[in-house]
């Protein structure tokens, strides 16, 4: 994180000159030069005086030059700087909040309330969205496996107080409807009075004692469909919406954007994503390399916790893309969002 006593050595023109560079840059994804800032600045300068501004600025490590002769960007620290000093991030636009809310819906499903607060996430800002669920830690009543299509099964929950969670996922190939109902009869037989957290802890011991009596294909099932709850490891606590996305935007190169997808294909690091948000109480924001949750430097995380009833941060929202994001309109959004959800989990209006 930069000192922001940097500002104190910019004077008035300086950062007039560093913020517009940042807010064109912000805008176009361009390097700025001296002749187009002579148009907009808010006195009249010439551009000799206005390269010897952005040469400054450079020194102050705010701005680097991409080739020689060419505009200026802003740097990491020119990003960080601005973000945390000069960035004006006024209240959500009420379209963008009615958008959101209209997709949140009635439902009382959370993952599909969840679910779908990602998808607005993503369309209203043309990246990735993250939406880290609350773990449940109710004990489990029921569980049932239903096929739907030989590439999609559903996993019902039932849990003990009254809680119904289901979820979609992909089942071993060429599971049958007799591997599935073993699956179902064997977590069924060891949950009572169990939690998801324990009995994530105590399947692997059961299977190695049991593998006998399960085919390989009821063993597989019951681990892929637990695995969407786990929060010990990476599971789909952790919902992706808009990774395509992220290829609309200029990143560095497609590897860079592959390695990115890999990440949030595994969804490692989860517990992380939740302790960046814990860290502080509202919108964080991580401007390429401090973002240490994902291997892409040049990408930029904007996330913000959210709280059940207790004021006990549950999970956290946020979206990842370029690090030339529109942060004053994302920053809103994302308060926003997780204020929302948490006033859902809470059973609270407005």
């Amino acid at each position: 994180m930069p000192d922001n006593h940097l500002l104190t050595e910019l004077n008035d023109r300086s950062r007039e000159v560093f913020r517009r560079v940042v807010e064109s840059y912000l805008d176009t994804g361009e390097p700025v030069g001296s002749r187009t800032l002579t148009r907009d600045m808010s006195e009249k300068v010439s551009a000799a005086t206005i390269r010897n501004v952005m040469q400054d600025l450079e020194y102050l490590g705010l701005l680097g030059s991409p080739h020689i002769s060419a505009g200026r960007l802003p740097t990491q620290l020119g990003l960080r700087l601005f973000v945390d000093a000069l960035m004006e991030a006024g209240p959500v636009d009420a379209d963008d909040r009615s958008r959101i809310e209209q997709t949140v819906g009635d439902t009382t499903d959370t993952g599909q309330m969840l679910d779908r607060v990602g998808g607005a996430l993503s369309m209203l800002t043309h990246g990735a969205s993250l939406v880290l669920m609350p773990k449940q830690e109710a004990p489990v009543r029921h569980i049932e496996f239903v096929s739907l299509a030989p590439d999609r099964a559903l996993v019902i929950l039932v849990f003990a107080d009254g809680r119904v969670e289901n979820r979609v996922f992909t089942p071993p190939l060429g599971q049958t409807p007799s591997s599935m109902r073993e699956a179902a009869n064997f977590l069924n037989a060891i949950a009572e009075g169990r939690t998801l957290t324990d009995l994530r802890r105590t399947i692997a011991e059961e299977i190695a004692a049991r593998r006998a009596q399960l085919d390989g294909l009821a063993a597989d099932l019951i681990g892929t469909g637990l695995a969407l709850w786990d929060g010990d490891g990476p599971d789909s606590r952790l919902i992706v919406r808009g990774r395509s996305n992220l290829l609309d935007h200029e990143l560095a190169d497609i590897e860079r954007v592959r390695e990115l997808f890999d990440d949030l294909e595994r969804k490692r690091d989860i517990v992380r994503f939740l302790e960046l948000a814990e860290e502080g109480e509202g919108v964080r924001i991580f401007i390429g390399s401090e973002n240490k949750l994902f291997s892409l430097s040049g990408s930029s995380l904007v996330v913000s916790p959210y709280m059940d009833s207790d004021r006990k941060i549950v999970g956290a929202v946020g979206v990842i893309g370029p690090t030339r994001l529109n942060y004053g309109r994302i920053v809103p959004i994302v308060d926003y969002t997780a204020q929302l959800v948490g006033r859902i989990l809470s059973g609270k209006k407005g």
